[in-house]
């Protein structure tokens, strides 16, 4: 007798200002399932927060997820706030459905660029300075403009795909570098620069509890902009990404042992991208992490993969895999 098809529902879309992000990450997973192997079951997620089951009209969450029960697995494919920050998996783990990727806590920390900094600084992981401006009576005092020195980097404290982040080179443009990111989340981190390479490092969790590290990715800007904002990671001809990056081998095993240490710091399952920024004499600074990153064919996390000879639709075998053999 044939092996039944795992059912899974698919994630995407999402209230924040990454919905057509994780729609595109979609595409590509809804494209790669096999469907001798998978049932899916599509779930966009729209801008309003509404929840469209199977194309079905939009329901609330908690409707969602009661219909979701039936499901072996559900793949939150959700980048941003109201999906990636853990309020999805909180609700799928109250209604007992497993998931791919890492649990609320891991997610909720992940999201939250001042907490992530936190703990992997006390995992003895290194960091860029920042301070964090938590309210809009807050601005940098001479004694912190002094400290982080210039050019520093502006950032809502969570959010992904760098929206809302500019890069401010004289402090009379601090006000509105800091009120275009707290448009985004009120809580906002002006983080010093560190000038130099950035190169990623994808983390994956196997079936059987080990993890695998991808090889390193280099990421260079095109088009003479200042850093990989959100128009560079998505328009075509933005970045150019080099996998395996040169970097040597001692550096090489390095970012590899971090990676894993801040997959494990964190509480992460199933996978997770690391960012680093390689600063004087290549000394690495964890710039930011990823609990769900981008999935089209050519984001960085399936790239990574790809050069370790896992191919897109094997790469989410493998992490529907481990989301049921949890």
């Amino acid at each position: 007798m044939a092996e039944s098809r795992v059912r899974i529902a698919v994630l995407f879309g999402g209230r924040n200002g990454e919905h057509e992000v994780s729609c595109r990450s979609a595409e590509g997973v809804l494209a790669a399932l096999d469907p001798a192997r998978y049932d899916v079951l599509p779930v966009r997620i729209t801008r309003a927060g509404r929840w469209e089951v199977g194309g079905a009209a939009g329901v609330g969450v908690f409707a969602a997820v009661r219909a979701l029960r039936a499901v072996d697995v559900a793949f939150p494919l959700l980048h941003g706030p109201f999906g990636e920050d853990g309020t999805v998996q909180a609700a799928l783990r109250h209604a007992g459905i497993r998931h791919v990727g890492s649990d609320a806590p891991a997610c909720a920390i992940g999201m939250d660029k001042e907490c992530t900094k936190k703990l992997l600084a006390d995992n003895g992981i290194a960091v860029a300075e920042s301070v964090v401006l938590r309210s809009a009576a807050c601005s940098l005092s001479h004694r912190e403009r002094e400290a982080l020195g210039l050019p520093v980097f502006v950032k809502p404290a969570r959010a992904g795909s760098s929206v809302g982040v500019s890069r401010v080179d004289g402090w009379d443009r601090l006000g509105a570098a800091v009120a275009a990111a707290r448009a985004v989340d009120p809580k906002v981190l002006v983080e010093r620069a560190v000038p130099g390479r950035e190169v990623d490092v994808g983390v994956l969790e196997l079936p059987d509890g080990g993890l695998a590290v991808s090889p390193p990715l280099e990421i260079g800007v095109a088009g003479g902009r200042d850093f990989f904002d959100f128009e560079a990671k998505y328009r075509a001809g933005g970045a150019v990404f080099t996998v395996p990056a040169a970097l040597g081998e001692p550096l090489g095993a390095r970012l590899r042992a971090l990676a894993v240490r801040a997959f494990r710091a964190l509480g992460c399952r199933g996978l997770l991208r690391v960012d680093f920024l390689l600063g004087d004499g290549d000394e690495p600074v964890v710039n930011e992490v990823n609990t769900m990153p981008g999935f089209t064919h050519a984001s960085q996390f399936p790239r990574m993969w790809q050069a370790a000879g896992i191919g897109y639709g094997r790469l989410l075998d493998t992490l529907v895999e481990t989301a049921l053999s949890r």
